[in-house]
């Protein structure tokens, strides 16, 4: 298991925060599956293709493909990183990660969905799509675009949602973990961090659900604000480090 040899070999090990996830317990294995499962699900095509058209139908998901493989990759880092600072087994913990779990399977298509409708119509390949008789449709009408990107926010905000139910109770135990001043602050951060996170797909999902048809490229610019945000955070919260 990828989880297994990375804890060994420690890596992602942070200087001054003590992994307290030694070990890879049955859970994590599981959540381990359902990722692979989820990007099983995002697979271009599971049939080799028969044609050169069919080939290129084929790579022109690829971009789409390689976008929603890195943000899975990315709730998969944060999810590892976690259960190794931490090493929390309690029933909440339990609970909030099968939340987490169901969350990454239910938005696998709706991620997909938007990402190749991105990647297509930036790579000027259109907006139509082959249905099963060879015919072609749109992708989705103007008017759907809006409840698109508000479905895709909600999937946003309820997985940082998640994982900032996941880091305040790891700060609620702080006693019981032993937790030092820096790792509290690390701790505190990265709350705060996922808190901006939500702050930024919730002005999303409301440009979205209130601007229309034409506010709706204005909801997908929101997520840019995400860099900056993350950025301040870091440094204030380094820069307390230092002085404290």
């Amino acid at each position: 298991m990828v989880r297994k040899g990375l804890t060994r070999r420690g890596v992602g090990g942070e200087e001054g925060f003590r992994w307290r996830g030694v070990e890879v317990w049955r859970v994590e294995g599981f959540s381990d599956s359902v990722f692979a499962f989820a990007v099983t699900l995002l697979v271009v095509s599971l049939e080799v293709p028969r044609t050169f058209d069919e080939l290129l139908a084929v790579m022109r998901g690829f971009f789409a493909f390689a976008i929603c493989f890195a943000l899975l990759l990315s709730v998969w880092h944060d999810h590892y990183k976690y259960f190794r600072r931490y090493g929390l087994r309690d029933t909440p913990t339990m609970w909030l990660n099968s939340v987490l779990l169901f969350l990454v399977l239910l938005y696998v298509y709706p991620l997909k969905f938007l990402f190749t409708l991105l990647t297509d119509q930036f790579l000027g390949l259109g907006d139509k799509t082959r249905v099963p008789g060879g015919g072609t449709v749109e992708m989705i009408e103007p008017s759907q675009i809006p409840l698109l990107m508000t479905i895709y926010g909600a999937g946003f905000v309820a997985v940082q949602l998640v994982f900032v139910l996941f880091y305040w109770r790891a700060y609620s135990l702080r006693d019981a973990l032993a937790l030092d001043s820096r790792e509290l602050s690390v701790t505190r951060e990265e709350t705060q961090g996922f808190l901006l996170n939500v702050l930024v797909g919730l002005v999303s999902v409301g440009i979205a659900s209130l601007g229309g048809e034409r506010m709706v490229s204005w909801a997908g610019y929101a997520y840019l604000l995400i860099l900056p945000l993350q950025a301040i955070n870091s440094r204030i919260m380094a820069s307390r480090r230092r002085r404290f």
